[in-house]
């Protein structure tokens, strides 16, 4: 009779935390992109009012948008700022969480292999069993039919 995998709780564990690692790295994956996104967005509307104040001031403007123009560029300078470490802090977040699914991935596959040594084990206990009981009704088979010859023969 084949033996159930002792390790088998902990292959569980083992795959439960890949699964959650593997979704929490989705998640930081996402985040990541979606902060970068916002920081390319806030960096092509900071060249467009850029050009627009060049374009103003070829044109001529008074002090007045001159400063509104400026002011908005600083605030805009200051978000990509905020932003800019914000996608910093998702990288270094998604980077962690890539190590965390690498490990969980590597103790899922080494509980994987034992279960898989497990099963051949099994396999090879069955297939010894069954010949060892092949080999005994064998035996008897012979013992018998020489009974038979030799009753035969008499």
């Amino acid at each position: 009779m084949a033996k159930s995998f002792s390790l088998q709780s902990l292959l569980n564990l083992a795959q439960h935390r890949n699964d959650s690692a593997t979704r929490k790295l989705g998640q930081l994956n996402q985040q990541q992109q979606s902060a970068q996104q916002k920081l390319d967005t806030l960096l092509a509307y900071r060249r467009d009012y850029q050009t627009r104040l060049q374009e103003a001031s070829r044109n001529g403007m008074d002090q007045a948008e001159l400063r509104n123009f400026q002011q908005f560029i600083n605030k805009l300078d200051e978000a990509i700022s905020q932003q800019a470490n914000l996608v910093e802090h998702s990288k270094i977040s998604t980077q962690a969480g890539r190590n965390e699914f690498d490990t969980t991935r590597r103790k899922l596959k080494s509980f994987d292999t034992l279960q898989q040594r497990h099963i051949e084990e099994q396999k090879k206990v069955v297939r010894q069993s069954e010949q060892k009981a092949l080999d005994e009704h064998t035996g008897r088979f012979v013992a018998y039919r020489m009974m038979n010859a030799e009753d035969q023969n008499n």
